[in-house]
């Protein structure tokens, strides 16, 4: 089979893959891809773009993201020879022990509660990436939220769902989130406009504590510091007991103490190198690595078992995104080193264990020296599958969440950030801030002896994964919400993408699949040995066909899965293109 022999793409997309030669911006809400490109407009560059957008995407997805959370960010500067990670995962607080957290009770970390709370990062990266990469002011750049902060946006039908699902949570326990989310004591109606005046005051007290310097970067600096101060009221709030998915009541441990240092950073990303091109991913301390091993998994493979619109190239697909998963969880951690995981000894093994039938087994690599660690492989609860909107439950609980931006502008800079975290149902509001903390830590384990395990000072291991690649004079940006579905997702785009030959947007619109086969991230971290969720447009021979080779196949629906945008640059010819999810009727990608 040869990549003309690939399963086509289709010959219909809902929208067009758009071009052009002045900027592109996608994104998972069509409110921060406009605004995105309203900035490239008005000569702005691509990182001040994504940050005007970053900062909408907290008001017009609420439920996916917000200010109290985390992102992870992969960008490159037109004239920088490689991408630089924006590493927007705050670590736990120096509260946060394993001891404190079983002397509550507690086996597991909850999943909503501010007992949950990371030490927030993802403001402090988008004005971080604008202080060293924008050419923006921060007042400009927040401007766009803070309009419809005051002026309202409408809520999406999945936002007000959302709400509904934790009305009793809000009304019985978290009463400020009430006063927030709930109209007269109603769950708001899809498309009623939303306004949070609490939070355009926070952002109006940055950006003018950035107006009060004459250097640009010492005034952002400087409104980062205001917004650490301004956390400090988080603290103050959540040191009182208040429900946690749990059942139960605690109280935080985030303290001012946790906030005197910026916790934002870049770091030097992984890379492997994939027909010809090269994928780049951050480290160890997200799940990143899992695509970069399973690329070099398949990348010798014939075309056949790279398809995943046939039965070999699904079942391929799968069975290699299982044995990574099983990396994930038995060897990635903060300070965890996935090179051993890369080398071609280690990736011969995973590839001989490729089978014929589903396995059923948890399965990590054999390292040299070291053991893997294996999580409880708890069984019950149901599998994931959804565009990457959140599955709520009345605690708080969430399973799937986070929003994404792509951009590129005409001098050929380039970003993908996923932002994640602090969405509304994660922890009680903060009056004077107008949004909650999040609760990253929910993926660390109490086991001293994972490589996850919670420790004061380290990151929870992150879901949030961008993918940048290049291809020769190409560079191209992607990334999806989805929790442990995040590089799931994006593993068959990108073998569409550059063994297919498909455009980015035929392979954001092809029919999808994923393993419940993993240890769930969230709470309360499930795991499904043979479950497989797929799209229903999937031929239905493929699904009959995975279900006789032992998955146990879940039909989703024929437009369920993935929330993928993507934008590239070709620098030769200097054509930029974009493209955007249509599931979920949200996503959009704009351009010229």
């Amino acid at each position: 089979m040869t990549a003309s022999a690939y399963t086509p793409p289709p010959a219909f997309t809902t929208r067009p893959q758009l071009t052009g030669t002045f900027g592109m911006a996608a994104s998972t809400h069509a409110t921060a891809t406009a605004v995105a490109q309203a900035v490239l407009e008005r000569g702005g560059n691509a990182f001040d773009a994504a940050c005007a957008g970053g900062f909408v995407l907290h008001i017009v997805e609420p439920h996916l993201n917000g200010p109290g959370g985390d992102l992870v960010g992969l960008f490159q500067p037109a004239d920088a020879a490689a991408p630089t990670v924006l590493m927007g995962q705050g670590a736990a607080p120096a509260g946060a022990t394993i001891s404190h957290f079983r002397g509550e009770g507690l086996d597991l970390v909850p999943g909503a509660g501010g007992l949950a709370a990371a030490i927030p990062a993802a403001v402090d990266a988008w004005l971080l990436l604008l202080r060293d990469h924008g050419t923006w002011s921060v007042a400009d750049v927040v401007a766009y939220a803070i309009d419809y902060a005051d002026d309202g946006h409408p809520l999406l039908p999945a936002a007000a769902a959302t709400i509904g699902r934790v009305a009793d949570l809000f009304r019985d326990h978290w009463t400020s989130s009430a006063e927030l989310w709930l109209v007269d004591g109603r769950v708001p109606a899809a498309g009623d406009l939303h306004r949070n005046a609490a939070y355009a005051d926070v952002l109006r007290r940055v950006a003018a504590a950035a107006g009060q310097a004459d250097d640009r970067a010492v005034g952002i600096d400087a409104a980062r510091a205001e917004w650490r101060r301004l956390l400090t009221d988080a603290c103050a709030f959540l040191s009182r007991p208040h429900r946690h998915s749990s059942g139960t009541d605690h109280v935080a441990v985030l303290t001012p103490d946790d906030l005197i240092d910026a916790p934002a950073r870049y770091e030097t990303p992984m890379s492997v190198p994939f027909r010809g091109r090269t994928v780049f991913k951050a480290d160890a301390w997200s799940q990143g690595p899992a695509l970069l091993e399973a690329l070099r998994i398949l990348e010798p493979l014939p075309e056949a078992d790279l398809d995943p619109s046939t039965l070999t190239g699904a079942h391929t697909v799968i069975e290699v995104l299982k044995l990574v998963l099983a990396d994930r969880d038995a060897y990635f951690g903060e300070g965890a080193d996935a090179g051993p995981l890369l080398s071609d000894a280690v990736i011969a093994s995973r590839r001989a264990e490729i089978g014929d039938h589903a396995s059923s087994r948890w399965r990590p690599a054999a390292l040299p020296g070291a053991e893997p660690w294996e999580p409880p492989l708890r069984q019950e609860g149901a599998s994931a599958a959804g565009t990457g909107e959140p599955t709520v439950d009345r605690t708080g609980a969430t399973r799937g969440d986070t929003c994404h931006i792509d951009v590129v502008d005409r001098w050929g800079n380039i970003v993908s950030v996923t932002p994640s975290g602090g969405w509304l149902q994660s922890s009680p509001t903060i009056p004077s801030l107008g949004f909650c903390l999040g609760t990253r830590l929910q993926m660390c384990w109490l086991d001293d002896a994972s490589p996850a395990a919670l420790r004061p000072g380290d990151r929870p291991r992150t879901t949030l994964s961008p993918t940048l690649v290049h291809d020769g004079t190409t560079r191209i940006a992607m990334g999806t919400p989805g929790g442990d579905q995040q590089d799931q997702w994006q593993l068959p785009m990108l073998l569409r993408m550059l063994v297919g030959a498909y455009t980015a947007q035929q392979a954001i619109e092809a029919p999808t699949l994923h393993t419940a086969a993993m240890v769930d991230s969230f709470w309360p971290r499930t795991w499904d040995p043979i479950g497989l969720v797929a799209e229903e447009r999937l031929d239905d021979a493929v699904l009959t066909g995975l279900a006789e080779r032992g998955h146990r196949v879940t039909r989703a629906g024929e437009w369920s899965l993935g929330r993928l945008s993507a934008v590239g640059i070709d620098r030769g010819t200097g054509i930029l293109w974009g493209a955007a999810n249509p599931r979920g009727m949200q996503g959009y990608a704009a351009g010229r």
